[in-house]
């Protein structure tokens, strides 16, 4: 692969969303692009300040427990770490590892098969999963923000809308709506690959940065471009894991999958309570058998403080990803690959030292923000 890198010098300021602050930032944080918003949900303080409330409201659980705030918490980076897969109702566990809400803005489609095309879509869901908040439908929710003295002021204030006419619709709008605020950028690499600070990487990292857009391929999938870096091509790839190990069940489980005609509300509950059906990836929403035991690309910002790693949580640190990768798609080196297995997937022959710089590189795409988490795991 030929060397393609360079530095690009600019002036950017780094601003964050805020609940209670301004409806959109001056400019986004150094190394991301602009938040883009929909026409239709345009962001405003007051509708931010509703969604954190809403996001982080138990009430809309069947038990009273659970919140979205329980699989994304802030002070875990938006994730649930160090779980491998999330705990919802009654301690139920699904078979998805709760992906960071950070930085979520910016993808084209939403959960690890893409079910959902939007921050709103998404929302949905989790309310009405068996396995996750357990309600029924969502007329509990609309229930309480129809009835609870402060939820009727927050939504007359931001939608004009009382009683009946607050529907899901305006409520996913207003999580959504937070959900975008929650954007992390300007780390070391950020500092040194778009705004020329020379010594903000070790060399370690720099020598990892090489290793990421050469010999390792990794910037094939997670995305560096001119001005910006969302480290996702948010597309979706077969890399070897989960399909492994039921690849001699393939066939069967996905003909039965097709002649179930499932619609996507049967698949959300289908995918996170059979593990085996889970293991399809893509393919269980797009019905396309070149998507079979593909999984979204995840964005590699703050990596090293949302572990641990893969649609199904089964890789605990960086070190065992990169050795997942280094061995062509399989976790131990004898095993053999499965029949779907992208065709980017193939042994890298990287060194122990070169994997090490890899890893240092990653490191160097955390935020200030979640800096602490890092300390706190003891790998900065």
């Amino acid at each position: 692969m030929k060397r393609f890198w360079f530095v690009v010098v600019i002036v950017a300021g780094v601003a964050l969303f805020a609940a209670a602050g301004a409806a959109e930032p001056s400019s986004p944080p150094l190394g991301l692009p602009a938040v883009p918003i929909p026409a239709d949900n345009p962001q405003k303080a007051e509708k931010i300040a509703l969604g954190d409330k809403l996001f982080h409201d138990k009430r809309f659980s069947s038990t009273g427990e659970v919140s979205c705030a329980t699989c994304h918490a802030a002070e875990k980076g938006f994730t649930d770490s160090p779980l491998s897969v999330s705990e919802g109702i009654n301690k139920l566990t699904g078979t998805r590892n709760a992906p960071t809400v950070v930085n979520s803005a910016y993808f084209t489609k939403l959960f690890w098969d893409g079910r959902s095309p939007t921050l709103e879509d998404q929302a949905l869901h989790p309310f009405v999963n068996p396995v996750e908040m357990g309600l029924k439908d969502h007329h509990p929710i609309l229930e309480i923000v129809r009835t609870d003295p402060e939820y009727v002021k927050k939504f007359n204030a931001v939608f004009g809308k009382s009683g009946d006419a607050i529907t899901m619709t305006e409520v996913t709008q207003a999580i959504a709506a937070f959900e975008r605020t929650q954007i992390a950028g300007n780390s070391p690499f950020d500092r040194w690959y778009f705004a020329g600070e020379k010594d903000a990487l070790t060399e370690a990292q720099k020598r990892g940065f090489e290793l990421f857009v050469n010999e390792g391929r990794c910037v094939s999938c997670h995305l560096i471009e001119q001005t910006q870096a969302l480290f996702t091509d948010n597309r979706f790839h077969n890399v070897g894991v989960g399909i492994n190990d039921i690849q001699a069940d393939v066939p069967e489980l996905a003909g039965e999958f097709l002649k179930a005609e499932a619609t996507l509300s049967e698949v959300d509950v289908k995918v996170l309570t059979d593990k085996r059906t889970s293991e399809l990836g893509r393919f269980a929403v797009s019905r396309g058998f070149d998507d079979l035991g593909a999984f979204k690309t995840p964005t590699l910002r703050n990596i090293d403080v949302t572990a641990p790693y893969m649609h199904d949580g089964g890789l605990a640190t960086l070190r065992e990803v990169m050795d997942h990768y280094n061995n062509g798609g399989v976790t131990n080196a004898e095993d053999p690959v499965n029949d779907f297995l992208s065709g980017g997937i193939r042994p890298l022959n990287l060194s122990d030292e070169q994997i090490d710089d890899l890893i240092a590189f990653m490191e160097a795409l955390t935020s200030p923000e979640f800096a602490h988490l890092a300390q706190a795991a003891g790998t900065e």
